[in-house]
């Protein structure tokens, strides 16, 4: 058995655990190709600030989300170093990309940018 490719059940089971959430899963998607900041999250789910923060708290807890500041803001993104970033993507591949969040976000001039 290739012990590098293999996963510990423990470590899997919470990550799937933490996927189970819709938000939470769509965020982790959007996440992967990249960076938002709360205050985009709070409009592309419609939910609170509180709600989006403990979300990304979950993620950040385990992990699979890492922030970066930037001037005022603070960006999330998903941790590309986390040891069980390869099981996540193969499972994250399989679902369609969320950029059209940020696109819509862009439209309506809400799109946060620091540059």
């Amino acid at each position: 058995m290739d012990t590098k490719a293999s996963i510990d059940m423990e470590k899997a089971a919470k990550i799937l655990k933490l996927l189970g959430d819709k938000t939470r899963l769509s965020m982790i998607k959007l996440l992967q190709t990249n960076e938002c900041c709360v205050g985009e999250l709070v409009e592309i789910y419609k939910a609170s600030q509180p709600a989006i923060s403990q979300h990304l708290r979950k993620l950040k807890d385990i992990g699979l989300v890492k922030e970066k500041r930037k001037g005022q803001w603070i960006f999330y993104s998903i941790n590309q170093t986390h040891e069980q970033y390869d099981f996540l993507v193969s499972i994250l591949d399989s679902f369609p990309t969320q950029d059209n969040h940020l696109i819509e976000l862009e439209k309506q001039g809400l799109r946060i940018s620091c540059c």
